[in-house]
């Protein structure tokens, strides 16, 4: 490490406004209101097949809040707000909050909102909701996120564009065949706005060339990606066995088909189908592939966050208290190295050591990235160089991490995953009869965002 890192490392490490901030967050922690998550519920995740799904952004939103209201003793009326996340509504689907606040029965004075913050969104909308009601702004709030991955729209080149700009001013039969005359067959080539989507503008790279980037700083090879994705798989195939799922809701289309399980699962993978794939992001030397990856999925996550207040007055039973996010940023090159950063400021805002946490989900954007975290948290330079710490984090038993599967099995649609981790994670608590998690996902762009989830 250069002498000038080392002195900046140093600061941050001694830096006497660096621990007031700390102190400070930590003494609004103390002083705010408790947060409740009271019930919340998903859709299944359903892998994109090539062609758009069965299901809009706001139909999935409307299949996992629905019966989620159903089962309340309240009116949606009663709800103070509606915050969700999407990072890529359709057309048609502008502030996709407020469209479900009025289609589940809210009345038009319920107020709705929706944040975008990549693949956080779900946990920002909830991040919002903790903060107002900790703060007394609201009492009863939903929040949660959602994401129609299969219906990313297909978008026209910018001189197809400009060629149907001039051919709409063409108002003569010999101006339209000059027109006519100027059109390439090139411009009829789309533009995939999915791939635009998880493409970083800054750096130029799309997120499975970021897990690479991670796959070659700290030696994680092909193997080992391939062997935490098989455990995905098969830990997922062990949950919906078990019926550890229980926050999953069936939605059905309008044909009457029912949709009631993640379809994205493979009880079946192994290290021999997994090695015959080939490297996607990195041809023809890379370690990424589409097995060691998050599916591309269509899926919702609703929430139902209330203050003690609105516990008591509406006589809820918690799942868990929630605690405001923490958010933190980084190379977007690194970007997967999210977790690592966000976590290492939950604890410290929370006076926390590793040990002091029962359980952990990570969302699994690709196996090498979560793999870097693991790596990234017991190793001493990194911890000293990037965070500023004086020692590791330290280690993460893997029997304690996304122990019912992760994205690489059940898919990740971006708008959803944030909700969905820090739902499932407090009903794995209340399962197991442990106290304290923390739910983290990377973020493209180069942000990490972690929420500390108590049992009640």
């Amino acid at each position: 490490m250069s002498n000038s890192r080392a002195q900046a490392a140093n600061h941050k490490a001694h830096n006497p406004l660096h621990g007031q901030l700390h102190n400070a967050s930590h003494s609004l922690e103390k002083t705010s209101r408790p947060v409740f998550l009271v019930d919340g519920a998903r859709t299944p995740f359903l892998k994109a097949r090539g062609e758009p799904g069965l299901f809009s952004a706001i139909e999935l939103a409307l299949g996992a809040t629905r019966p989620l209201m159903l089962r309340q003793d309240f009116e949606a009326s009663e709800l103070d707000e509606v915050i969700y996340g999407c990072m890529m509504p359709s057309a048609d689907e502008a502030n996709i909050a407020r469209i479900l606040a009025l289609r589940i029965g809210g009345g038009d004075k319920l107020t709705a909102y929706t944040v975008q913050r990549n693949c956080a969104s779900g946990m920002q909308a909830i991040d919002n909701a903790v903060r107002n009601i900790a703060h007394g702004y609201s009492d009863l709030v939903l929040a949660g996120g959602v994401d129609a991955m299969s219906r990313a729209p297909l978008l026209l080149r910018e001189d197809m564009v400009r060629w149907l700009a001039n051919w709409n001013k063409a108002k003569s039969a010999g101006a339209k065949l000059k027109a006519l005359s100027r059109l390439k067959p090139r411009q009829f080539t789309p533009i995939i706005a999915l791939l635009c989507g998880l493409t970083d503008p800054v750096v130029g790279l799309n997120m499975g060339q970021t897990a690479e980037n991670l796959a070659w700083r700290f030696g994680i090879t092909r193997e080992q990606m391939d062997e935490y994705s098989v455990q995905s798989h098969l830990r997922l195939s062990t949950a919906m066995d078990a019926e550890n799922l229980s926050e999953i809701e069936a939605i059905y289309s309008t044909k009457g088909d029912a949709f009631s399980a993640d379809d994205g699962v493979r009880p079946d993978s192994s290290m021999k189908k997994l090695a015959k794939l080939k490297p996607f992001f990195d041809k023809p030397y890379g370690k990424v592939t589409p097995g060691n990856s998050s599916q591309i999925t269509d899926g919702a996550s609703s929430l139902i966050l209330a203050s003690e207040e609105a516990v008591k007055k509406h006589r809820l039973t918690p799942i868990a208290r929630l605690h405001h996010a923490q958010w933190a940023g980084l190379d977007p090159a690194q970007m997967g190295l999210g977790p690592t950063h966000a976590i290492a400021e939950t604890l410290k805002t929370h006076q926390l050591f590793m040990d002091n946490i029962d359980y952990w989900e990570i969302n699994e954007a690709f196996a090498a990235q979560v793999l870097a975290c693991l790596k990234a948290m017991n190793d001493f330079d990194y911890c000293r160089d990037e965070l500023g710490l004086e020692k590791t984090l330290g280690e993460i038993p893997m029997e304690r991490l996304n122990v019912d599967g992760g994205a690489i099995a059940l898919g990740h649609p971006v708008g959803s995953s944030g909700a969905r981790i820090v739902l499932h994670l407090a009903q794995v608590l209340k399962r197991e009869g442990a106290h304290k998690g923390i739910a983290s996902l990377c973020i493209g762009g180069g942000q990490g965002g972690a929420m500390l989830v108590e049992a009640v």
